[in-house]
């Protein structure tokens, strides 16, 4: 005799991670902040970044612009997993989850990794540890906001 067991799966409609979503929020948060950033202090984006990957000096505000909308599209990434894994799921609490990503981001790896690392990479941008500047912070409250409302915006799309 031979037994078959059948398996039924089910998709649904709403997906806990939108790596898309993401990634295009954390681009588009990224061109935001990083046109600020050129208004308010174009060195960061011009020196401090490439210099994290001994790509500057010379100053080159093209290259740390487009590595900086890279990091924008992998912070993005990160918070589509944090939103599916939090399952957040009215728009509001994504822009704000958004917000608060941008803040934890600029705390975490503007105010404290960012400086050591262009400490130990020998950078003319270094700035002093912890660096707490409330610019940066705008900044990345920006990102923040701009990469949970495109979220919101292309998961609701696609």
């Amino acid at each position: 005799m031979s037994s078959e067991t059948q398996r039924s799966v089910t998709i649904e409609d709403d997906v806990s991670f939108d790596a898309t979503a993401g990634v295009i929020g954390g681009i588009v948060g990224g061109l935001a902040m990083g046109a600020l950033v050129v208004v308010m202090n174009a060195a960061v984006l011009a020196v401090a970044i490439p210099s994290l990957y001994t790509l500057a000096p010379p100053a080159n505000l093209q290259l740390g612009f487009l590595v900086h909308v890279f990091h924008g599209a992998a912070l993005g990434l990160a918070f589509a997993g944090l939103v599916g894994t939090l399952s957040v799921d009215s728009p509001a609490k994504v822009v704000a989850a958004g917000l608060g990503w941008g803040v934890v981001t600029w705390l975490v790896l503007a105010a404290l990794v960012m400086p050591l690392w262009l400490g130990a990479v020998g950078s003319p941008a270094s700035p002093p540890f912890p660096n707490f500047a409330l610019p940066s912070l705008l900044w990345h409250a920006v990102y923040g906001a701009v990469l949970g409302g495109v979220f919101v915006v292309v998961h609701d799309r696609f």
